[in-house]
């Protein structure tokens, strides 16, 4: 008879079956007390972090490649019409004023800096920096096979996001065995996307002991003043999405003549729910009710424009990638370019096509950024354990993040339905 049969359970159900968040959370405050207490003798513990790092550097383009041909391909064709093309637009733009508005905040309250991790590491030699003309040209590869064996995540990505949209043109192809082979394709790529997010999922039960190990060798060379960097970039963060949600949201609300105070009552059940589920994709029913029932966006609209967002409008992310990545730099005592600062908003915005709406997706997208500016997460550097300071509070800055990313949707569909002049004004008077 099996444990499940006898109702007996397994010798690990109390930790599979606890909360996650709640795990990296503790394995980071134990780093953090063992590593001020220890010193740098805790050092002994630098292969468990070594494992959690070439964990995540195994999923990386696996994840890039499968997640963005399937993210591409579900713009469909045939759905991309007047509707489409400006929820497109909508979601590219605001896309890239967020990250430029997170870059911005991360430049002037410069989290992470003075940690300076990688004193004495061979982490903290200088970043490649490109010419500006070479970062748009390194967006297509010469080889996208050499690409995917290199691990060159903007090269990835570009081919990726060509790739499923041929893929979805074939799919709608009046040719019966073209079409039923790109569904066949296309259902392969989302299928290994699932493959992909099960294993992600896997690794990061291994998470609070990677967490655990990273920061404790963190606190025990730096010992409390690293508690300071991990409070600004939160701080940092939360800034940069409220001046996005003010001034990018509420002005394109203004443009269109709508309440921001009546957009936010009539979208805050949502708002609050993607806060509490740090879920895009879990959040959808009741941001489909919200923008339906209190914010008047017929049907018709709103059931293309907010699944579309919660696979491809990631603003709230996009802020977090930007942030994120200047704390890494400076903690490792450098600087970011101006071009390694395009190169961030381009792949954080190519990268936003296909990342699940799940928790802690971000945090994986935060990888690629990395690797795009040349700042690689591999064991035993100084990149690593600024990434592992992140990870441990990744989760207050996913609540943030996601709930910013839903917001964005439900703004994105109410200004195009009232574009169409399918907007019922009687829910904002």
């Amino acid at each position: 008879m099996s444990d499940k049969a006898s109702g007996k359970k397994g010798a690990l159900d109390w930790y599979f079956k606890s909360n996650l968040l709640m795990r990296i959370l503790v394995g980071l405050a134990l780093g953090a007390v063992v590593g001020l207490v220890v010193g740098p003798k805790i050092a002994w513990v630098k292969p468990f972090g070594d494992l959690f790092v070439r964990l995540l550097s195994m999923i990386v383009v696996p994840v890039i490649f499968l997640s963005l041909v399937g993210g591409a391909a579900s713009i469909s064709p045939a759905r991309l019409g007047r509707v489409g093309v400006k929820i497109v637009i909508y979601y590219l733009f605001t896309t890239v004023v967020a990250i430029i508005i997170g870059l911005i905040f991360a430049n002037i309250f410069r989290p992470g800096l003075g940690l300076n991790l990688a004193a004495g590491q061979a982490a903290g030699r200088e970043l490649k920096q490109p010419a500006l003309v070479d970062t748009f040209l390194n967006l297509v590869p010469r080889n996208p096979v050499k690409s995917l064996a290199d691990g060159d995540v903007l090269p990835i990505i570009f081919f990726a996001i060509v790739f499923g949209i041929g893929l979805s043109y074939l799919a709608e192809s009046s040719n019966q065995k073209i079409r039923d082979g790109a569904r066949a394709m296309l259902s392969f790529f989302d299928t290994g996307a699932e493959v992909m997010y099960k294993i992600v999922h896997g690794v990061l039960q291994y998470a609070p002991f990677g967490v655990f190990a990273l920061i404790a060798i963190v606190f025990g060379q730096q010992g409390a003043k690293a508690f300071g960097p991990l409070g600004m970039v939160t701080l940092t963060v939360y800034i940069s999405l409220v001046v996005h949600l003010v001034l990018t949201y509420g002005g394109f609300l203004a443009i269109n003549k709508l309440s921001f105070l009546k957009f936010l009552k009539g979208g805050r059940e949502a708002m609050l729910t993607a806060f509490v589920t740090r879920s895009s994709a879990g959040t959808l029913p009741v941001t489909m009710q919200n923008t339906e029932d209190n914010l008047g966006a017929p049907r018709s609209i709103a059931s293309f424009t907010l699944p579309l967002g919660a696979t491809v409008n990631m603003d709230g992310t996009a802020i977090y990638q930007g942030v994120c990545a200047l704390f890494v730099a400076f903690a490792i005592g450098q600087s970011l370019s101006f071009s390694q600062q395009v190169t961030v908003v381009l792949t954080a915005l190519l990268a936003s096509v296909g990342t699940a709406g799940v928790p802690g997706a971000g945090a994986i997208m935060l990888l690629m950024v990395l690797e795009s500016i040349g700042m690689p997460v591999k064991e035993g550097t100084a990149v690593a354990m600024a990434y592992a300071m992140i990870l441990g509070i990744d989760a207050v800055l996913d609540m943030g993040r996601t709930s910013m990313n839903i917001t964005g949707d439900m703004v994105g569909t109410v200004i195009v339905a009232k574009s169409e002049k399918e907007l019922d004004m009687s829910k904002w008077k």
